[in-house]
């Protein structure tokens, strides 16, 4: 692949992990403080989730046909009212960067206070 289109690609790539990341860290900020679970997305704070992404930026629960992303989200430990996560996006999302390198990542740390 030329490497002009290789960097195009790399770039609507981090363009796009970098909106799914912006929308999941404002549906956790918005989420009130009395609710344990994100609107949007079905987030529960202090749950680690993994979501996947189309190209569209739909999210599913489960990864298909058409997913291109991969959310994990790693809650840590804190005291109460306060929450860290690290967001981590990779793609394609078929490749669990768990156990083999993704083509690309993106990774965020946020944190919340539930206060």
């Amino acid at each position: 692949m030329p490497v002009g289109v290789q960097t195009n690609r790399n770039a609507t790539s981090q363009t796009a992990a970098t909106n799914i990341m912006a929308a999941i860290v404002a549906d956790l900020r918005t989420t009130p403080a009395v609710a344990t679970t994100s609107p949007q997305f079905a987030i529960t704070f202090g749950t680690d989730k993994t979501l996947y992404f189309d190209a569209s930026g739909q999210a599913s629960t489960s990864l298909g046909t058409d997913s291109r992303y991969r959310l994990n989200i790693t809650w840590n430990s804190a005291p109460t009212g306060l929450n860290y996560a690290v967001l981590r996006v990779t793609w394609p999302a078929p490749i669990d960067p768990v156990t083999t390198t993704p083509s690309g990542a993106v990774k965020i740390f946020a944190a919340f206070d539930r206060s």
